[in-house]
């Protein structure tokens, strides 16, 4: 059973917003390992970059592989190929830039025996450091990309869902405009979500802005987010530009490997990308 959410979909309405202490601890995805250990920003997001890492207790388990939140009707697929499984991913239109630059590198191979080098369970994996093609165990990952680097298109309809594709990038401190990283990209494994916790991320957002302008979640982002599970504490700070709709139980298998330093797989976990005609 797939979840459609309509972008044009009436806001939810939330009168009242419950205090919640949330622990956020950024951690660099595209960045050196040690900037996740020195950060305890709380508004920092996934590296070229950084991911943010939120520690909530534990709830629910995630809905079954058979229910899977699916957006917008897209066109653009990718299949991204691993020794543990294939996972297909439809890209947005509605983020042209993003997703024309995804479907270039793919074309090209340039994705092409690079690892899934940062793995976190219950939160992302994220992959697509060239430097990562035939590294070494003791390297350090994360810090590279094609040379250049994709103006920012986040868009609120768009939410990290489980199974949601989005760009990494560097923190807002050396990158105020928060342009995505030219190639790498995570997807969200996530974990279970409750409504304090959407709550607590829409008074965030919403902190000394205008009434008029305010964030908030609809119905149908509120229900995936329930259902399926995410990371919605990276919403509105990095670019989701794509959906995951084949291959979930991959996702669950890459999210669990055993990892070494730095989150890497004690194990590579290498990659293909092509494009779906």
């Amino acid at each position: 059973m797939s979840i459609v959410l309509d972008k044009k979909t009436k806001k939810t309405t939330m009168n009242s917003y419950l205090t919640l202490v949330i622990g956020i601890m950024t951690c660099v995805i595209l960045g050196s390992a040690s900037g996740c250990e020195a950060s305890m920003k709380a508004a920092e997001p996934v590296k070229e970059e950084t991911v943010t890492a939120v520690s909530n207790q534990e709830n629910q388990a995630f809905a079954e592989e058979d229910s899977k939140p699916t957006l917008v009707e897209m066109n653009s697929k990718v299949r991204i190929s691993t020794a543990m499984g294939d996972m297909v991913v439809e890209l947005y239109d509605e983020t042209p830039g993003h997703r024309d630059n995804f479907i270039k590198l793919a074309e090209e191979g340039f994705y092409n025996d690079l690892l899934f080098h940062r793995v976190m369970n219950k939160f992302m994996i994220q992959g697509g450091d060239p430097n990562s093609r035939n590294a070494a165990p003791t390297d350090r990952l994360g810090s590279t990309g094609p040379g250049y680097t994709v103006p920012a298109d986040i868009k609120d309809e768009f939410v990290h869902v489980k199974g949601a594709l989005a760009a990494a990038r560097k923190p807002n401190s050396v990158n105020p405009k928060m342009e995505s990283s030219g190639s790498q990209f995570y997807i969200v494994h996530g974990k279970p979500i409750t409504v304090a916790e959407l709550m607590s991320v829409e008074a965030r957002r919403n902190a000394g802005k205008d009434s008029s302008i305010h964030f908030h979640y609809t119905d149908e982002q509120v229900q995936a987010y329930l259902e399926h599970g995410g990371y919605p504490f990276l919403d509105g700070e990095y670019t989701v530009f794509g959906m995951l709709v084949e291959g979930f139980e991959t996702l669950d298998i890459i999210a669990a490997v055993p990892t070494a330093q730095g989150n890497r797989p004690a194990e590579d976990v290498k990659m293909t990308v092509e494009v779906i005609k």
